[in-house]
């Protein structure tokens, strides 16, 4: 039996409604998955609703991106507490933030020739949160673009001409918001990190393990051999817990399935059980 515990929704930039996903998830044979919304935590209760309807076990979770340079960094929370007053006002501030940036993007758009309407990405958001994959969804269906990495690549991505910086928490802050809502911090996908080397990787990963991180996205889509072993390294030297996911957006994430990524994923059912038992032990401390 395996898993996927990196999935985005309709309630930030997938395509599948939450209770979509659980079916599809149930459809595919996965045994437990996680909800982990762009800032956002509006789709696991649908999501557990339903899990508890299909037999799918469904992880309450959140991905936050954090304020890191030279390249990207996202911390996953698993098992965060959904009607945690403080999580729920912090996740507002960062979907604020979010807000205000699209309408500056598709001013940049516009300025280059690429010409759309606000409701044009409201249109292809599905009425969620609105995000950048939307705004590529819009430029694909007026024919700018003929693939979505093509929009992040030439116009959406971080240094492209109409990307937009907007409001991060720093890594320490995302780690005790969600460790605060109950939830175990994990740091997803490294490679996004662009660290020069190992050391400095390294390097990064104790520091934040010692402002409470508790594991690494060991299995992904976009991980190649080296990669998983260098990550699975790291996580038996600091002790923390592995987690894996497919990262899958639907139709906003051409060539990603659930649970299978890019055909190279298959997250052991056990990743799900050690997660599951830390979080069990950190409630009883």
């Amino acid at each position: 039996m395996y898993i996927d515990l990196h999935i985005h929704t309709t309630a930030s930039d997938g395509s599948f409604t939450p209770s979509e996903v659980v079916r599809y998830a149930k459809e595919k044979g996965l045994g437990a998955i996680a909800i982990t919304d762009h800032d956002s935590i509006e789709g696991n209760e649908e999501a557990m609703e339903e899990g508890t309807q299909q037999g799918v076990e469904v992880i309450p979770g959140v991905e936050i991106s954090v304020d890191y340079a030279p390249g990207s960094m996202h911390l996953l929370g698993y098992f965060v507490t959904t009607g945690s007053k403080t999580l729920k006002e912090k996740l507002t501030l960062l979907q604020n933030s979010r807000a205000e940036r699209n309408p500056k993007i598709l001013e940049r758009l516009n300025q280059l020739g690429l010409m759309l309407t606000y409701d044009e990405v409201v249109q292809a958001s599905g009425g969620g949160q609105i995000g950048r994959p939307h705004i590529a969804q819009a430029l694909l269906k007026r024919g700018y673009i003929k693939t979505i990495p093509e929009a992040f690549d030439n116009y959406l991505g971080k240094g492209a001409p109409a990307y937009i910086e907007k409001f991060r928490l720093t890594a320490e802050e995302a780690i005790s918001m969600i460790a605060e809502a109950g939830g175990i911090p994990v740091l997803a996908h490294p490679f996004t990190l662009h660290c020069k080397n190992s050391n400095e990787l390294e390097s990064l990963v104790k520091n934040l393990v010692s402002h409470g991180l508790k594991g690494i996205e060991v299995y992904y889509s976009e991980h190649n051999r080296a990669q998983t072993s260098s990550y699975l390294r790291l996580v038996q030297h600091y002790n923390l817990v592995t987690t894996g996911g497919s990262d899958f957006h639907g139709e906003n994430m051409e060539g990603v399935d659930l649970g299978i990524g890019r055909g190279n994923l298959k997250v052991p059912y056990r990743v799900y059980e050690e997660l599951r038992t830390l979080w069990e032990e950190r409630r009883q401390q």
